[in-house]
């Protein structure tokens, strides 16, 4: 067994003795392991407070810690679990109910995985996004926590009194009197939670500590609200576009700064949210050590504030970014649509840009907007075609965060290899492997094949 789980599986061990569980408490996927290879009789109670009633109805609930799952169900009969298109451990019933468990063991880590079950042969349940996670995501022995902020809000004159939260993560190695590197989290909050399915926090103590990456400010920026400020162009914008689409407030907020093709939004993060973190913290000024990730409307987001401001963001990650049409013709000032970032990578100007986009086939195949799998291909040839230093991971999963977070240790490795903190510039070039590599090609799956 591989000793860095060892030593989490001791220490997991230990902390479950100092505070056991009670029933009605939530249990880890190890907790469950452990209980169901226990006499005790309180398997049952561990599985019903652990996993939703309609997950356990539906085939779908599951729990997960590094390679270590954990699976529940009800079922009339006998059912069989497969994960990754594979036979998995048999099903084991939950004497005097409904209820069937197995515990597996799921490599390899740091990948998404999917499960479902077979019963009486007819497929039942599952989930095509089911991360397992590598140790770095996981606070590693001996590594110091860095900190997060209070909430900051912080109302915008770019956006008309458009008021935003925000984080910000400072590390242990962080000098003051040394200028830090920087990334930028769209939808922050949803990156703050070190135990939930975005355990970035972790990510980025561990490789800090490992010196992976370098010693980074993370300002974690959730989309901005208008609602305060009725009557601004903003608002008349943002609430015209809700009624047209029939969007909350709030989302049609979101995909104005994020979905619309300008530099409105990258100006909104240089002059003012970044300004007033820039005043706290003592941060690198050069592109070179700014980065900037985002999911779904925050990935074309990300992608979009590197385009419009390469001297301000040079390194991108993109998880399931939905470039298509969103926003395409909304605002009669800007001309361009998501859809047509594939033709500007090959038509304007060669950026100075790392991009590592990933999408998933499973990902919205089709809707009013467009395909966002297909729009993630024409992404990824564009860049290759235009020799661009990018990496695109192309899964089987939905428009779903999980093989992003499971690969974020490694996309950050990746972005910021090569990194010199002497440097201030460099001029990023396609990896000798990407070169070797023909563009993507698609072949029809969903159809008969006659």
């Amino acid at each position: 067994m591989n000793p860095v789980y060892s030593m989490w599986k001791v220490s997991l061990l230990l902390l479950c003795v100092a505070v056991p569980a009670t029933a009605a408490d939530k249990m880890s996927a190890p907790q469950l392991i452990d209980l169901a290879k226990s006499t005790g009789t309180g398997l049952r109670d561990g599985i019903t407070s652990s996993f939703d009633a309609k997950d356990l109805k539906e085939g779908a609930a599951w729990a997960g810690h590094g390679p270590d799952f954990f699976f529940a169900t009800q079922a009339p009969s006998q059912p069989s679990l497969v994960i990754d298109d594979a036979p998995g451990p048999r099903m084991q019933p939950l004497p005097g109910s409904d209820l069937w468990y197995a515990a597996a063991h799921v490599e390899p880590v740091g990948r998404l995985h999917s499960f479902h079950y077979m019963i009486n042969g007819t497929k039942f349940g599952g989930k095509l996004d089911m991360p397992a996670f590598a140790p770095p995501s996981y606070l590693q022995p001996g590594v110091p926590s860095g900190t997060l902020s209070e909430k900051i809000v912080h109302t915008s004159k770019i956006y008309d009194g458009m008021k935003s939260e925000y984080w910000i993560y400072v590390p242990p190695q962080y000098d003051p009197k040394v200028p830090a590197a920087l990334t930028v989290f769209q939808d922050g909050g949803g990156y703050t939670n070190r135990d939930g399915n975005n355990p970035t926090l972790n990510v980025l103590d561990n490789l800090i500590a490992q010196k992976k990456i370098p010693v980074m400010i993370a300002v974690f920026i959730n989309p901005g609200d208008i609602t305060d400020s009725p009557g601004t162009p903003t608002y008349n914008f943002v609430k015209a576009y809700s009624d047209k689409w029939h969007r909350t407030l709030k989302d049609s907020m979101r995909s104005t700064l994020y979905d619309t093709v300008s530099d409105r939004y990258a100006r909104f993060l240089r002059d003012e949210v970044l300004a007033d973190v820039q005043a706290r913290y003592n941060i690198r000024k050069d592109a070179y050590s700014w980065a900037i990730t985002g999911l779904s409307s925050g990935g074309i987001c990300s992608f979009n504030a590197a385009w419009q401001m390469p001297d301000r963001f040079s390194r991108v990650i993109s998880w399931i970014g939905s470039f298509t049409s969103i926003q395409w013709k909304e605002d009669p000032s800007v001309p361009d649509g998501g859809q047509d970032y594939p033709e500007k990578v090959l038509r304007e100007s060669r950026r100075n840009l790392r991009a590592w986009l990933q999408d998933g086939s499973e990902d919205v195949e089709m809707d009013r907007y467009g395909s966002w799998p297909l729009a993630n291909i024409r992404m990824a040839n564009a860049l290759k075609l235009k020799a661009y230093d990018f990496h695109f991971s192309f899964g089987k999963g939905t428009h779903n965060p999980g093989q992003g977070a499971a690969e974020f240790p490694e996309e950050m490795i990746w972005l910021w290899r090569d990194y010199d903190p002497a440097k201030t510039e460099q001029t990023y070039e396609m990896e000798q492997s990407e070169k070797a590599k023909p563009v993507f090609r698609v072949t029809i799956a969903n159809r008969d094949s006659e």
